[in-house]
């Protein structure tokens, strides 16, 4: 095996280009895909493209996220309407999440949002995520919860407000009886709240499980873990290099 370059991260004032998205973004289905968050040909996972006006990648509807290419996302405007040619459909409804957020969250570049088994158990819980674990710690104050108000649809405006009121400054939400959701600045920022988040979900259905009790470190000690944490300025960028290195082996056509 050649030896490995050691990434550099990118300059603060690096402007991504399309292309740079896109292929980020095809990665990020991929990698969910690959890590079991998918939930069939539904859930969507949107960047916004640089340049003037609200324009957004997103996946054409009918693909599964294994077979999502970077050629293959579709540009949409802030309603979720095609905006090229594409010879496969999009899912408007689906987008009225990632459109809400987008709108009021102007830091949110990438918004992922998903269904998987543990997310939705969690989102059923009354206490929802508790902090058993340090991986789930480092969420204390940064999940928000919205209730349920049915299937998010354009019918509903006043929601889409109450969602970004939710979610907050935060980078997490937890859509009560429906699934989870992320934010970040980048792709690889959302993608890196939403695999811990995924998996401090599954830590607390595995120690629920057990039937045991569970243990939960004082507030204090809490408090003080989640500030150790920190907030990085290139959060989850170095997984992110190695995630992608991983996919250029196994499945380099995300790229195409």
């Amino acid at each position: 095996m050649s030896a490995i370059a050691i990434p550099t991260p990118p300059a603060a004032a690096h402007v991504p280009t399309e292309r740079e998205l896109r292929e980020d973004l095809a990665a990020a289905y991929r990698l969910i895909a690959l890590f079991g968050m998918t939930d069939l040909v539904f859930t969507h996972l949107s960047v916004r493209l640089p340049g003037d006006g609200n324009r957004f990648l997103v996946n054409p509807y009918g693909l599964l996220f294994e077979e999502i290419t970077a050629s293959s996302l579709v540009e949409v405007d802030a309603e979720g309407a095609p905006a090229q040619e594409t010879s496969w459909p999009v899912n408007p409804a689906g987008f009225v999440i990632h459109s809400a957020v987008h709108r009021e969250r102007h830091d949110a570049a990438c918004v992922m949002h998903t269904h998987t088994l543990a997310g939705m158990a969690v989102a059923a819980q009354a206490g929802g995520l508790l902090p058993l674990n340090q991986i789930s710690i480092e969420f204390h104050g940064e999940v928000g919860i919205h209730e349920y108000e049915g299937i998010a649809a354009d019918d509903n405006l006043t929601e889409r407000e109450r969602l970004v009121r939710d979610l907050g400054t935060g980078h997490c939400l937890i859509l009560r009886n429906h699934g989870l959701l992320t934010v970040g600045r980048t792709v690889a920022e959302a993608f890196y709240w939403m695999y811990y988040l995924e998996q401090s979900c599954r830590i607390q259905i595995a120690a629920q499980s057990t039937g045991a009790a569970l243990s939960m470190p004082p507030e204090a000690v809490v408090s003080r873990t989640a500030k150790q944490f920190g907030g990085e300025s290139n959060k989850g960028w170095l997984p992110w290099q190695a995630l992608k290195r991983k996919l250029d082996r196994e499945q380099p056509d995300y790229r195409s």
